[in-house]
């Protein structure tokens, strides 16, 4: 929705997409349908049109005829100057408006997701922490009951009576060092026993508390999914409204200008002008989709040809085995670099089960606790739910599954983020995409290994790469595990 600062690395500051393209994007797509979140939609539906109305600027707007009527009557002249510049200052103030309110709610929503993630990981772990517990309370309670059988099999005779008849001072000793071992076994047992019990209460503590840690997590999990279909609401209403401004916006001043005018000049001229511009605007609107879709292609080639050549050598080395490669180093440079290629297993290349390599940079960063991360006037949370993989600026993104898009917009710390929803409570998230860089919407089916974005900067992010989730039933899970399982090594 608006520019991203880049420092140095040379990302391009002014690339959004065209309303032509954002059109293209799908953004005309039912996101309630899309989505499929029922009373949840319906209520974030009720509350996005509540905070920031109307998705698209209405007016009615002066055509051309209204205007060199008015030039030829003083009054009807300034009545419309002034109408004019009342609809150009409603454009920008709904354009800033409608920004304000998709960054307000883009936090929202990654403030949202990130405590569902958090209770969620809480939730986890506590019932994890009640599962070792039961199985120590399991394994005092064994041991217990061992001791318990071999004592009574050593004491089924009456050892106090032999005591009493004992026959000698030896074999006297020799029972009052039996009766002193079985003291001894009662004692330990009755610790044994202790323990299981303390084991047992403590892991049924520790159930109750995940309980109501998964009930937290549940709750914040509706949140989470709400505050993620108001902030695409709020998206597509400010880019509806930046919409109506750049088509509305060069008529309206060029009509103005034609009414101050005390010249000689016509009203043809103006709207000549007009045109002209709108020619020209939409020759580069076409060039710069060209070029993009060259860039893509060409990418796409480079990366099909390295991911042919590592499998050859690959093969070569085992023999003819025809092995794959599972490398990725952890280094890498999240720096500026054209991207694209160069990965001895590229973006796109495939495991089992329908899934695929997301990116082909090297892994710079690791699921799990980190500390927090500051930049670009965004921090994250101390603790890391994806993993980064770095190849530089520019570098494709591909869809790690078949599915459909549930989020492509700004999403605070993570920058501009897409979310796929893969089915049966599967999903991947992919964040930190560059200015202009996403190439898919909302609504938008995608199949796996699918060219779906580029590689930024954005959101809480220190250089170029791409920051990849994977969700189990909404929650995240360490993607280097998950896509492990499946053949995709980083």
């Amino acid at each position: 929705m608006r520019p991203e600062p880049d420092g140095d690395r040379g990302e391009c500051l002014d690339c959004a997409p065209t309303a032509g393209e954002w059109r293209a994007l799908g953004y005309n797509v039912s996101r309630r349908r899309a989505l499929g979140f029922g009373a949840i939609g319906a209520a974030a539906l009720a509350f996005s049109g509540a905070a920031f109305g109307s998705v698209a600027f209405a007016a009615d707007y002066p055509s051309w005829e209204d205007v060199e009527a008015a030039r030829a009557n003083e009054g009807k002249k300034a009545t419309e100057i002034a109408r004019i510049e009342g609809l150009i200052q409603s454009l920008q103030d709904e354009v800033q408006r409608t920004q304000a309110v998709a960054e307000q709610l883009s936090a929202e929503f990654w403030e949202a997701q990130q405590d569902y993630f958090e209770a969620a990981q809480r939730a986890t772990d506590l019932q994890a922490q009640a599962d070792e517990e039961a199985l120590r309370a399991a394994d005092s309670a064994d041991k217990a009951g061992r001791v318990a059988a071999q004592m009574y099999r050593n004491g089924g005779d009456d050892t106090t009576l032999e005591l009493f008849f004992s026959g000698s001072a030896e074999s006297a000793d020799d029972l009052l060092t039996r009766l002193g071992a079985m003291d001894k076994l009662v004692e330990v047992n009755r610790s044994v026993y202790a323990d299981a019990i303390a084991a047992r209460d403590t892991a049924q503590s520790l159930t109750d508390q995940a309980v109501v840690a998964r009930d937290e997590r549940d709750e914040l999990q509706k949140i989470a999914e709400s505050k993620m279909v108001a902030a695409q609401d709020a998206a597509v209403a400010a880019q509806a409204a930046y919409d109506a401004q750049t088509e509305h916006l060069v008529v309206l001043q060029a009509q103005l200008e034609a009414l101050k005018d005390t010249t000689a000049k016509t009203v043809e001229g103006y709207k000549a002008g007009v045109e002209a511009e709108r020619k020209a605007r939409e020759e580069r609107e076409r060039k710069a989709r060209e070029e993009a879709a060259r860039q893509a292609a060409a990418q796409a080639a480079a990366e099909k040809a390295a991911r042919e050549k590592a499998a050859q050598e690959q093969a070569a080395s085992n023999g003819g085995s025809g092995g794959s490669s599972s490398g990725g180093s952890s280094g890498g440079s999240s720096g500026g670099g054209s991207g694209g290629g160069g990965s001895s297993s590229g973006g796109g290349s495939s495991g089992s089960g329908g899934w695929s390599k997301p990116h082909s940079g090297w892994v710079t960063g690791s699921y799990g606790p980190r500390q927090s991360i500051c930049s670009n006037g965004y921090c994250t949370r101390p603790y890391h739910y994806g993993i980064d993989l770095a190849n530089g600026c520019g570098a494709g993104i591909y869809a790690a599954h078949s599915g459909t898009v549930v989020f492509a917009s700004y999403n605070g710390s993570y920058g501009n983020y897409i979310k796929l929803d893969h089915g049966s409570g599967l999903g991947s998230g992919y964040a930190h995409i560059r200015p202009g860089g996403m190439l898919v919407g909302v609504g938008s089916r995608v199949s796996s290994g699918q060219l779906i974005a580029y590689a930024g900067t954005t959101g809480a992010s220190t250089g170029c790469h791409l920051h990849f989730e994977v969700y189990v039933n909404g929650a995240p899970v360490n993607p280097a595990s998950f896509m492990g399982d499946r053949g995709i090594y980083f």
